[in-house]
């Protein structure tokens, strides 16, 4: 009998809508995956086992069944973000261990979907870093075991292209959802600010944090993000746009002095030119980085982290965080007022202005390894982070969505991705082109796991 377990959610709400499976059987069949497949992945922190079978079994009785857009689909959740009956832990031993007395808002609208949420995934402490390894435990790479998945919703990419579960929430402060969907070759979507529920610790880091989807596939993508947004916003624009886009392209590192690797820049060259040949006007154009970004990003991020540690254990802080904390607290004031933030605005508006969206590598050098970086010092993780990852910070810093996109291959033989950037209220555009590019280089949805167990 053919498990469900690595089927598009699409698929199998599709199925379970119709009739032709039972949600117990869809959820168990990714149980099953997760119990022999995670103790070496690491995805989850906590798996809801006999919750989730119970609940998928109360599904099958409720009123309704055949309307909900994610009718018996698996999902898991970050942990930052409550799930009734559990606690959230944010990655840390400094946290309170007490159960949720209720769902985050997102978690509530995936329910009230149909979706079947089966555990809570691995984060970095706090959500900080984009390694995820920790207290409880490292998430890697399912297709490069000896990486990391990236971070900080590491164990939600893990999951997901393991195929332990087809759709993940995950969220996006620095490029939390991006950049492990880069490493693990999932769609992963950081919507604009205002379009989907945040709620993500004290303050969102300052409104930069955004929650939004991990998916294997772009349909996937844009039905969770369908699910979680609120009403009336991007997530209801129509799909299929009208005709050709101004796309530009750029392999320019936003941040001085740190290099854009060649594979990925030859990527984005690659995604340009199909997209270019699909009848869009595309054209090499850097966006007016300033010198100051860097300088911008670091005060943001570390204060954000400064406030979501107020009040915790210092001591119960692994030293990465503490050190990251103590930097940040001495821009949390101006990290509130905004000016660094619309400065920034005020300077990128006018490109994207001329075009319908940016194309960008979606890193700039592959996956760190998967190693205990939380034991180590902050000035290599700083170091490392950085390195990885400087094309995602802008975009949280400006508060307009970007996607990445599973595209090519690295050497390795892990994926390789491209970012897509957009105006406010493009997340449907952006859905689009990846669509496009989906289409035009598909992709492995999950990775050869059992062909190596």
């Amino acid at each position: 009998m053919t498990s469900w377990a690595g089927r598009s959610a699409a698929e199998i709400a599709s199925a379970v809508r119709e009739g032709r499976v039972a949600p117990r059987e869809v959820v168990a069949d990714h149980l099953e995956r997760i119990e022999r497949l995670d103790a070496r992945v690491g995805a989850f922190r906590t798996v809801r086992a006999r919750a989730a079978l119970a609940e998928a079994k109360e599904l099958a009785a409720r009123p309704g069944l055949a309307g909900l857009p994610l009718a018996g689909v698996p999902v898991a959740v970050k942990d930052n973000l409550a799930v009734r009956g559990e606690a959230t832990r944010n990655g840390s031993a400094a946290t309170p261990d007490e159960p949720a007395r209720e769902d985050h808002v997102t978690v509530a609208r995936l329910r009230a979907a149909g979706a079947v949420v089966v555990g809570l995934t691995n984060v970095p402490e706090l959500c900080v870093f984009g390694t995820t390894d920790g207290v409880h435990g490292t998430a890697r790479n399912p297709w490069d075991l000896a990486r990391t998945a990236g971070g900080s919703s590491g164990g939600g990419a893990a999951a997901v292209a393991a195929g332990m579960v087809p759709l993940a929430l995950g969220n996006d402060g620095m490029g939390s959802v991006r950049i492990p969907a880069a490493h693990c070759g999932l769609v992963g979507l950081k919507p604009g600010h205002g379009v989907v529920p945040a709620g993500i610790g004290n303050g969102d880091w300052f409104g930069m944090s955004e929650n939004g989807p991990l998916a294997t596939t772009v349909a996937d993508a844009r039905l969770l993000f369908s699910v979680i947004a609120d009403p009336g916003t991007a997530a209801a624009a129509p799909r299929g746009g009208s005709g050709p886009r101004r796309i530009a392209v750029s392999v320019r590192s936003p941040l001085a002095g740190v290099p854009v690797g060649r594979v990925y820049a030859d990527a984005a060259r690659e995604a340009a030119r199909l997209l270019a040949g699909a009848g869009h006007e595309v054209r090499r154009d850097d966006p007016p980085y300033p010198l100051s970004l860097s300088t911008t990003a670091l005060a943001h991020w570390t204060a954000g982290t400064a406030v979501d540690a107020a009040g915790l254990d210092r001591r119960r802080l692994v030293r990465r965080t503490r050190v990251h904390a103590a930097v940040g607290r001495r821009f949390v004031n101006s990290a509130r007022t905004g000016v660094a933030r619309d400065r920034l605005r005020g300077r990128l508006e006018p490109f994207l202005t001329r075009y319908d969206a940016l194309l960008t590598p979606a890193l700039a050098r592959r996956a760190p390894a998967a190693a205990p970086w939380h034991e180590r010092g902050w000035l290599r993780n700083l170091l490392v982070n950085t390195y990885c990852s400087p094309l995602t910070p802008p975009w949280n810093l400006t508060g307009w969505p970007a996607l990445s996109v599973p595209f090519g291959t690295l050497p390795s033989g892990a994926p390789c991705a491209v970012q897509l950037v957009g105006r406010p209220g493009s997340e449907a555009l952006l859905l689009d082109l990846a669509e496009q590019l989906e289409e035009l280089r598909p992709w492995r949805r999950t990775a050869p796991l059992d062909a190596t167990a």
